[in-house]
Formats: structure tokens, C-alpha cells, sequence
């Protein structure tokens, strides 16, 4: 059963944001890391980098599938998380706590178009 986390806002394609000030901690969601089985390879941008909201920023390989990641915000990359370089099964261990780029947002209206973990729940189990 796939876990949801409160206070993140997620977009339709499955990843979410955590916003903590003016940066967004982008990842996908449990339910993501469960559709996609043994997480394999992830492919991300470079720091500096920028993304967009809706646009793909790099992707996700299982075992069984391949699947890109649409940015849920716009902005500059800050930070990528480098243990899953190494280690990408850290998605399928816990999907919060290894989020995948650190953005610093360039325009934090753009939240207002995600889901809240409620409505995400129920767009999960249609």
C-alpha cells in the first residue's frame, strides 16, 4: 500500500515537492517508486541546471520500465541528490526521504497548481 506524506504538493505525473523557504526538494512519490518496481538507474540534471514546470528533467529505470521525470515547479537545480548515483534503490527504501533535485523556485505560484496529499490520494486510487 503506497504511503502518503503530508505538507508536499504533487502533480499528475507522480512526483512531489517539499517546500522548505524559497527551495523545492522535487522526488517521486511512493506510489511512483511502487508502480515502478526495483529502481535501477537515476538519470538527473546538473547543477545550475534550470527546469521547468511540466517539462521532463530526467528519469527513472526500474527493472521493468523507464519513466521520465516532469519537473512539478520551475527553477534553478541547487543540489542533486548524489547518493543516488550509487545507490538508486534508496527510491524504492523510502521515496521522501530521498528526494531527487533541490530546486531554488523561480516562481512559487506554481504550487498552487499541484495537488495537496488529499486530492492526491484519490487521484492515486482512480
Amino acid at each position: 500500500m503506497a504511503k502518503f506524506e503530508e505538507g508536499l504538493r504533487y502533480s499528475e505525473s507522480h512526483e512531489y515537492v517539499r517546500v522548505e523557504g524559497e527551495y523545492g526538494y522535487i522526488g517521486i512519490s511512493d506510489y511512483a517508486q511502487h508502480a515502478l518496481g526495483n529502481v535501477v538507474y537515476v538519470d538527473m540534471p546538473e547543477v545550475d541546471d534550470e527546469v521547468t514546470a511540466g517539462e521532463e528533467f530526467g528519469a527513472v529505470e526500474s527493472v521493468k520500465a523507464a519513466s521520465d521525470l516532469i519537473s512539478p515547479v520551475s527553477g534553478t537545480v541547487v543540489e542533486v541528490n548524489e547518493a543516488l548515483e550509487d545507490t538508486p534503490e534508496l527510491l524504492n527504501e523510502d521515496a521522501f526521504a530521498n528526494w531527487i533535485i533541490k530546486v531554488q523556485l523561480s516562481d512559487p505560484s506554481e504550487l498552487d497548481a499541484l495537488m495537496d496529499t488529499k486530492t492526491y490520494a484519490t487521484f492515486c486510487e482512480e
